[in-house]
């Protein structure tokens, strides 16, 4: 599998929840209770949105 190498940005919001996007994917972004369940997710979410471009 090729590896692809992306900017990331996590943020913390006023509630405490961390808010992950990737810039370079359009519409690539989540969340999670915690930084590293922020990155794992947006992890998943740039898998995803991979496998959508291809099919597009």
């Amino acid at each position: 599998m090729k590896r692809l190498r992306y900017t990331v940005l996590i943020e913390k919001d006023e509630e405490g929840v961390y808010l992950a996007s990737c810039p370079s994917l359009p519409g690539c972004h989540t969340q999670g209770d915690t930084y590293e369940e922020a990155l794992e997710n947006l992890k998943d979410a740039q898998v995803s949105w991979d496998e959508l471009e291809q099919h597009l």
